[in-house]
């Protein structure tokens, strides 16, 4: 079997290494031409609970030819400008609303697997990341396309898989508790653990996700659990782990604030529905990047 990962970040590097050392032929594509020739020479390492993970994927530029699956981990405002295969099935486990819908312009709607991940993975140094927790991937095709051979990579990979029918349900859900954790860690600059502890945080973890299920409650998404509560377990099982838009904000790199927050205040607009704490995140997010 053979596996592209798009996205040399901390949770690109995570799968690749985990693919690459179960056997699966895994290419890392990373479209920056010296970055890719470093990797190549020094590996990968992941940093786990039960010792260190060093592996060396094959690197490249762009895409192979003839992959069984393609993995897309890059950052969400990247989306438009991949480069990918047409005939070969490409699941995006990326952050963010609106990545899905980009990827079927590229390559049609019939390629595309939708999916989320709970593994939580921090950025050491480039190739170097620190697996913080172990979560659940959930993916879907988002009209017909075949799940098999995602589904057998990933598991021999031995990560927690589980298909799901409805795979925009379960993007919303990511965005919806990502929403309210992701800019609160930022703005703070905090372990998502930490939000739990500072009672105001606390509190506007609640409202954010609040704001955010009513607006996909517009498109039809409703929730037969409480988000909220959804929310303050994932902080409590990442409760060390380094959210992607702080270690973005630290290194002083766009975040995904527009794939997220974003999204969701475009949306509710559409809908007339106003969103005010999201709307002030977003600008304070916005105000972080351009300091």
């Amino acid at each position: 079997m053979k596996v592209s990962v798009i996205g040399p970040g901390a949770m690109g590097c995570l799968f690749a290494a985990r693919l690459a050392s179960n056997g699966i032929t895994t290419t890392l594509v990373d479209y920056k031409t010296d970055r890719a020739a470093r990797l190549a020479k020094s590996g990968l390492r992941i940093e786990t609970a039960n010792g260190d993970l060093s592996s060396k994927p094959s690197l490249a530029t762009e895409v192979p030819a003839k992959q069984d699956l393609v993995i897309v981990l890059t950052k969400a405002y990247t989306t438009p400008g991949l480069k990918l295969p047409r005939g070969v099935p490409i699941l995006s486990l990326q952050n963010g609303l609106g990545n899905i819908e980009v990827l079927c312009e590229l390559v049609g709607s019939a390629n595309i697997l939708a999916g989320t991940t709970s593994e939580a993975s921090t950025f050491i140094d480039e190739g170097h990341v620190r697996h913080t927790a172990s979560g659940t991937t959930k993916l879907g095709t988002w009209t017909s396309c075949n799940e098999d051979a995602a589904m057998e990579a990933l598991t021999r990979a031995n990560f927690r898989v589980q298909l799901t029918d409805s795979p925009g349900q379960t993007l919303w859900e990511k965005v919806v508790v990502s929403a309210g954790i992701n800019p609160l860690t930022a703005l703070l600059d905090v372990p998502n653990g930490k939000l739990l502890e500072l009672r105001e945080a606390r509190q506007l973890i609640r409202d954010l996700v609040v704001e955010a299920a009513k607006v996909a409650a517009t498109e039809g998404y409703h929730f037969s659990y409480s988000l909220v509560e959804r929310a303050e377990e994932v902080c409590r099982e990442t409760s060390d782990n380094i959210s992607s838009m702080l270690q973005d904000v630290r290194a002083g790199r766009q975040t995904e604030i527009e794939a997220i927050t974003g999204e969701i205040l475009r949306r509710g607009e559409l809908a007339s529905l106003p969103a005010p704490r999201t709307r002030v995140v977003w600008q304070l997010l916005k105000g972080l990047e351009k300091r």
